[in-house]
């Protein structure tokens, strides 16, 4: 559970920093509200194990989506009566919320835990492993945790079962590997914000003059293990003192005056160093890694004579380099190389040889190439989401809500999809700063067609096809999916292209080198899904295509207002594939990307 409800913190106030109080404010807010989604998602789940009615299950799963993407605290909403105007609160589920907070658990919980053993609960975070499987893995086997799952995938008894069979047992064990990386890792997107959000109450509240995170985060990996902070201050212990008394710290793990250990309330550890001023370049280089990176640059000062490690640069005993990470670079020859970069993948070649790339900026992107509104299954009106890309200095917002085919997503039927056009054309209109993009995400169906008629496709101004069911086929099949969107002229780009969950789903079988090449043939673009589970394509794809001249386009995928603040983490995504801003759609201005949609459209018509 502390690993969902430091979810919930982080949507609120991801790379939008707030003061110390305010934010643990909202945090204790988050988590109440946590409480009460993760008693419905419990609930919703065991309904499904035990084969319930699936629209009752579904209604569970709507409110607990709901009160996760709250930014008021659920408490008050229900002091003030106004629990059923949330999106899918009727009368029944108000009153179970209310249940919640009055009791701290809810009755029919209560009683579905007496029927069905919630450690299955668990084996729903498995791919692979859906309830009606996990019911007949508890019925017929008696398994109740995840190492008797591993063992009777190993004695070969779950291929045995009905519905199962040796491929779905190999898969589970994939799923089970998945699932241990998921409990050892973070995605960087419940990290980042927790980080920089301690680093802004250090600096505000303890005598720190440097202060940075370090490691795998200001790599931007796209998972993390932990939290490193680098400091230079002339009164270190007050520093420390500070630390283990900030609100999130649970547990004091290790004190002292270099370094500082501790727990955080979300279950992930934080080590905070203290380094001389002197040393500040080269401590900064050494904790951010990667280590494969570091060992090439200790490899290039050997071959001059010099030494390179935390403390400094050193020629002999004499320390020559180590205040900025710029002279510890320049010492061997190297121009400053970003943190991004840093993964030994050609950076230090590409340094030595002065061809190192522009990568992208945080403020050169424009626009979000990816969002759901309510016309779809997002819960943010055309209005709210021009007011919030206003706020975050955007000036386009694609506005690719769920084509008429994919049910479950609310799917826009076609009548509806011609209200949203007029709808975008209205407040275009009247909106100087920030234009909407009429567009859809398109489903791709199971033999390659697309969800809409060409001669509806042909009014949308920017399709993004993507793959949203029979993730099971063969990878010849889906290749030859996304390859079909791909070729057809009415194709802008392709939405998270491998189909990966962070932690939770692995990439469909898909023959990406065979992608690259043909969208590079069409000119068509690939996303960078922003959202912090997907983050698809990752980095090695992203890079791939860049090299091939692919355009690539950053969309959050956002269906949640505040899920719009992602937009950096694919950013991230982009520089660390070593985009420049040419290589971005984003950077375009409004006007810019339009006429790049219509010249690719004119394009492929020839």
């Amino acid at each position: 559970m502390e690993e969902n409800v430091v979810n919930l913190f982080n949507k609120c106030i991801l790379l939008n920093l707030v003061k110390s109080e305010k934010a643990y404010k909202i945090f204790k807010i988050r988590m109440k509200n946590k409480e009460v989604a993760e008693i419905f998602n419990k609930v919703a789940a065991l309904l499904e194990i035990k084969g319930d009615n699936p629209y009752r299950i579904r209604a569970y799963q709507k409110a607990a989506q709901t009160i996760e993407a709250l930014t008021t605290d659920i408490e008050e909403l229900a002091r003030q009566g106004k629990l059923e105007k949330l999106p899918g609160i009727g009368a029944d589920l108000a009153g179970k919320i209310k249940e919640i907070l009055r009791t701290g658990t809810l009755s029919l919980y209560e009683e579905l835990k007496k029927e069905i053993p919630l450690v299955l609960l668990d084996f729903l975070e498995i791919p692979s492993l859906g309830p009606k499987k996990v019911k007949v893995l508890y019925e017929k086997l008696g398994i109740t945790n995840i190492e008797e799952l591993e063992k009777a995938c190993k004695e070969h008894k779950i291929a045995k079962l009905p519905g199962f069979g040796w491929k779905t047992e190999e898969n589970i064990l994939k799923g089970i590997a998945l699932f241990r990386e998921k409990r050892g890792r973070r995605p960087l997107g419940e990290v980042l914000p927790l980080a920089e959000e301690i680093i802004e109450t250090l600096k505000r509240e303890s005598p720190v003059e440097n202060i940075a995170v370090a490691g795998s985060i200001r790599r931007k990996k796209e998972t993390v293990k932990d939290i490193d902070i680098l400091i230079t201050s002339v009164q270190p212990e007050k520093v420390m003192k500070k630390v283990t008394e900030l609100p999130l710290v649970e547990e004091v793990i290790a004190f002292g005056e270099t370094k500082t250990s501790v727990r955080l309330r979300t279950g992930i550890q934080m080590d905070v160093r203290v380094v001389e001023p002197d040393s500040w370049g080269a401590a900064l280089a050494y904790f951010t890694g990667s280590k494969a990176h570091n060992i090439r640059v200790r490899e290039l000062a050997l071959e001059k004579g010099l030494k390179i490690n935390e403390y400094g640069v050193f020629r002999g005993e004499e320390k020559i380099a180590g205040k900025t990470e710029e002279e510890v670079y320049a010492s061997i020859g190297l121009p400053f190389i970003p943190p991004e970069l840093r993964e030994d993948r050609g950076e230090i070649e590409a340094a030595l040889q002065g061809k190192l790339p522009k990568l992208v900026e945080y403020n050169e992107i424009l626009g979000d190439g990816h969002v759901h509104s309510k016309y779809s299954d997002g819960t943010a009106s055309l209005e709210e989401i021009i007011a919030k890309a206003e706020k975050m200095g955007l000036s386009w917002i694609a506005i690719c809500d769920h084509s008429q085919g994919l049910k479950v997503a609310g799917g826009v039927p076609i009548e509806d999809l011609f209200k949203k056009k007029k709808h975008i054309e209205e407040l275009n209109k009247k909106s100087p700063k920030v234009k909407l993009i009429f567009g859809a995400e398109v489903d791709i169906l199971s033999d390659g067609t697309l969800d809409y008629p060409d001669e509806v496709l042909a009014e949308i101004d920017f399709v993004i096809a993507a793959i949203h069911t029979g993730f099971q086929q063969t990878e010849e099949q889906i290749t030859n999916r996304i390859i079909s969107a791909l070729k057809h002229p009415l194709v802008h780009a392709i939405a998270h292209p491998t189909g990966r969950v962070i932690g939770e789903r692995e990439p469909y079988a898909v023959n990406m080198p065979k992608i690259l090449e043909v969208a590079s043939e069409y000119g068509k673009a690939l996303e960078i899904n922003a959202y912090y589970k997907r983050l698809d394509l990752d980095d090695i794809n992203t890079r791939a295509a860049k090299e091939r001249g692919i355009p690539l386009i950053i969309g959050t995928d956002a269906h949640f207002i505040d899920q719009l603040e992602y937009l950096p983490l694919g950013t991230a995504v982009a520089r660390r594939g070593w985009c420049e801003k040419k290589d971005i759609l984003n950077t375009l201005t409004y006007e810019e990307f339009m006429a790049w949609l219509k010249k690719l459209r004119n394009l492929s018509k020839k």
